[in-house]
């Protein structure tokens, strides 16, 4: 299908102007389409002239403009051409057959395997609402929305405006007019869903869950809505534009691809935020950043929208910002800062250090068409962008910072905008040089390192790199009579200038720890100078302060990754400090570094590997018995990771067979399939086991609990049988089932089984591609891509493939980065070996 083309997306919103969508969706045809009848009323500026609106059918039936029928067979790659069009008012009425999807894109459907209901939603990012209805398809043509439904007697419909049963029907369902929004934001959620139903400053909120996990939507919708209402009620205190539409409905749906989709009054949510096994606090609080996030972008991104994908840091970056900021202030989740810290502000940084790096705000040019853009919804868009944020507010000061935001939602409300609309509203409100600012945060690559020297009085902070960062420097001194605690002497904020570096006199001795970015406010990997790496090795552990220990972590981390600390040396101080740790987010992020990139990509494979893996397990076990012993969530993470980190299964058959682990937790269903999968790779269980396993959890986290376990199996004829159901062309598997057969597939422990299939990868992830389009592509990419071969083979495989072949954009992008974090792993064991 053809792509839009940024130049030609200008010529259309030239051309013409877009009123009116009435969009009559009919999803009682059957199991593989659905009708869709769409009517636009349009404005020529000035005629004749020609255009062309999008549509991707299964069939088109009818195309009528201003009464005229035109001939459907004119339809071609998904544009339909438009032709002499006069200036004034015109109405195009499009009925066509859609398809329903099986990989998240247009109108997904899904049947659940506990009672065999069926559920549908639409998922119109970036350029896939021509899978559901015709239109201009472009995010500056906004228009008004009526949507009306027929469906089974027995589902519930929603969408972008309030949804109601009308007299034509049981099954007929009729949508309030939508305010002016963009055509990817258009969306439906249809089905026998649970809800749950309040209101909340005198409008309708809901939560809509599928049947079979309703009792789980009742367990934690008081929590749910409690968050919910206390975000609303603080951007309301922060933002002086009003909420802007009829309602707020949270829709938690199946096999969805993003982790949650901002369509105005109508967010979907994947819906494993609705929990059937035990978690940790830190994933609820994740799940309350993305509510925060989404309910952001009500404002951000829906109000006001971007003019082209260009400025996708407009919405993702504000949103992510708001949603930690936001969810910090008005919950009880006050340390949300320190998980993105250690967790989410990691993708960023290695996002930026990849050649697929981009500005945060790039050039117009830079991204020529909604291909180029599906691409850049990544680390930069997202965590380099808020913690570019974050900084901001740092310099600016929150009062300027959204004096400017109101100023800018009050001239574009409705509307759209560009980073240059943004910058001028912030200049309004400060005298601070923005726009300088924005030309060295905004617009430029890559990750600045600022370096500490101290020596007696004085510390010097080179700078690498060309942005100005506003830091705070934390000065730690060990306590004389404790011995392994380190105690804060002094916190300094200090200005980085963009060009050179900082020269800073203390009053008082060197300390024995020196820490750069203190509190995380800049968007910069630090380094340690030599006497406070020798007093962290020492006493990372007794650090007051988690976010404080989240900088350490990270530095440490980047250390490893630029080949400046051995692998086994990182991991042996999470040995020596990790057990002592009692937040949470730093356990986690910390271990899952450890086990999935020092473990499986940076550890030699011989004796290396056994050993990391044997070191994070004994800190699991500590974690256990000490800090676990209080801490549910603490317990929780280390038992996860134990499992994980096993080599020999006859401590994991002890507690599968028992159904518990000693001490706590029981094993639900979540732990219940992790294990499952451990012995699976380690050989210890076979094909009855998991059938076993899925008959007693029929359910779809089940059927991917089982696809995983089955991949992993350590059994050439069942490698085989994987490789097929992924890249073969029957397409039978379904996004959520092609990513959990390919998490289970590449296994280190079973080298011997998987050689051939790693030299069959490229060319056949590629086919794979073309056929089912950029979702499954990407996780092609993300999930098969052979990430266990750590060899120059591989690289050169894929190396040859790009430069010989034509992968889809978004397997390309998959490819390059995967590529380049290979060479990483490469150059790491090499600095390693000495």
């Amino acid at each position: 299908m053809s792509v839009l083309t940024r130049d030609e997306a200008q010529t259309r919103a030239r051309f013409l102007d877009v009123e009116r969508y009435v969009i009559d969706l009919d999803l009682t045809v059957g199991e593989e389409t659905f009708g869709s009848v769409t009517t636009v009323h349009f404005t020529v500026r000035e005629g004749p002239g020609d255009t062309f609106v999008e549509v991707r059918p299964a069939a088109l039936g009818r195309v009528v403009l201003d009464g005229a029928e035109l001939d459907p067979g004119e339809l071609s790659e998904g544009r339909f051409p438009l032709r002499g069009l006069a200036a004034g008012e015109h109405e195009l009425r499009v009925e066509a057959e859609m398809r329903y999807s099986r990989v998240g894109e247009g109108m997904h459907r899904f049947v659940d395997p506990v009672d065999g209901r069926a559920y549908v939603y639409t998922q119109c990012c970036i350029s896939d609402a021509p899978l559901v209805f015709a239109c201009f398809d472009q995010p500056d043509l906004k228009a008004e929305f009526e949507v009306a439904v027929t469906a089974p007697p027995e589902w519930t419909v929603l969408s972008n405006g309030v949804a109601a049963r009308t007299g034509g029907g049981e099954g007929r369902w009729e949508c309030a007019r939508t305010p002016r929004i963009s055509t990817y934001l258009m969306a439906v959620v249809a089905g026998p869903y649970h809800s749950v139903r309040t209101e909340h400053a005198g409008l309708p909120f809901g939560l809509h869950v599928r049947r079979s996990l309703g009792e789980y939507l009742e367990a934690d919708a008081h929590e749910l809505l409690d968050i919910t209402r206390r975000c609303f009620d603080r951007y309301h205190e922060i933002f002086d534009e009003p909420y802007p539409f009829d309602s707020y409905d949270q829709a938690f749906v199946p096999e969805f691809n993003a982790g949650a989709m901002e369509n105005p009054g109508l967010v979907t949510f994947r819906d494993e935020f609705v929990y059937r096994s035990a978690v940790t606090a830190t994933e609820r609080q994740t799940r309350g950043i993305v509510i925060a996030h989404e309910m952001a972008h009500m404002w951000f991104g829906d109000l006001v929208t971007l003019r082209w994908w260009d400025d996708i840091w407009l919405n993702e970056s504000f949103a992510e910002y708001m949603g930690y900021q936001t969810l910090s202030e008005a919950t009880s989740y006050t340390d949300a800062w320190t998980d993105f810290g250690v967790s989410r502000k990691c993708w960023g940084y290695d996002a930026d250090e990849r050649p697929s790096t981009h500005p945060v705000a790039p050039e117009a040019e830079a991204v020529p068409d909604t291909a180029a853009a599906r691409t850049n919804f990544d680390g930069i868009s997202y965590s380099k962008g808020a913690a570019a944020l974050r900084q901001l507010v740092a310099w600016l000061g929150e009062k300027a910072f959204l004096a400017g935001i109101n100023e800018h939602f009050a001239r574009h409300r409705f509307g759209n905008a560009t980073l240059a609309d943004f910058l001028e509203s912030l200049a309004r409100a400060s005298d601070r040089d923005v726009h300088g600012w924005a030309e060295r945060w905004l617009r430029t690559t890559g990750v600045d390192t600022l370096v500490p020297r101290a020596e007696g009085g004085e510390v010097e902070v080179e700078h690498r790199g060309g942005r100005p960062h506003r830091l705070a420097i934390g000065l730690y001194d060990e306590a004389p009579a404790d011995p392994g605690r380190l105690v804060l002497r002094e916190r300094l904020e200090r200005d980085v200038p963009a060009q050179g570096g900082l020269s800073v006199r203390l009053d008082g001795p060197q300390p024995d720890l020196l820490l750069l970015n203190d509190g995380d406010l800049t968007y910069a990997k630090v380094r340690l100078d030599a006497r406070s790496w020798q007093t962290a090795r020492r006493t990372l552990s007794g650090l007051p302060g988690q976010l404080t220990r989240a900088v350490v972590w990270n530095a440490a981390r980047d250390m490893v990754r630029d080949g400046e600390l051995a692998p086994l040396e990182y991991v042996r101080t999470v040995r020596a400090h990790l057990p002592a740790e009692s937040d949470n987010a730093v356990v986690e992020g910390v271990l899952a570094f450890g086990r999935t990139q020092v473990a499986d990509r940076f550890a030699a494979p011989d004796g290396e590997r056994a050993e990391v893996l044997g070191l994070l397990s004994e800190t699991c076990r500590e974690l256990l018995e000490g800090v676990g012993a209080r801490d549910a969530g603490v317990r929780l993470t280390a038992v996860r990771y134990f499992i994980d980190c096993a080599t020999s299964p006859r401590e994991l058959a002890a507690w599968r067979a028992a159904g518990s682990v000693p001490g706590g937790p029981e094993l639900d269903a979540e732990l219940r399939w992790r294990l499952l999968l451990r012995l699976a790779v380690l050989g210890a269980v076979g094909v009855a086991d998991v059938e076993a396993a899925l008959e007693a959890d029929p359910s779809a986290t089940g059927e991917e609990g089982a696809a995983r376990c089955s991949a992993a199996l350590p059994d050439a004829a069942g490698k085989a049988a994987a490789w097929e159901a992924m890249f073969g062309e029957e397409d039978a598997l379904s996004n959520y089932l092609f990513a959990a057969t390919a998490q289970g597939f590449w296994q280190p422990e079973q080298a011997r089984l998987l050689g051939g299939f790693a030299e069959r990868y490229f060319a056949d992830a590629m086919r794979v591609s073309e056929r089912r389009g950029a979702s499954l592509a990407e996780l092609a990419g993300r999930y098969a891509f052979p990430r266990m071969w750590v060899d120059a083979g591989t690289l050169a495989r894929g190396e040859e493939c790009l430069r010989s072949g034509v992968p889809v954009r978004a397997l390309r992008r998959a490819w390059v980065d995967q590529l380049d974090d290979l060479r990483r792993a490469l150059r790491v064991r090499e600095a390693a070996r000495g």
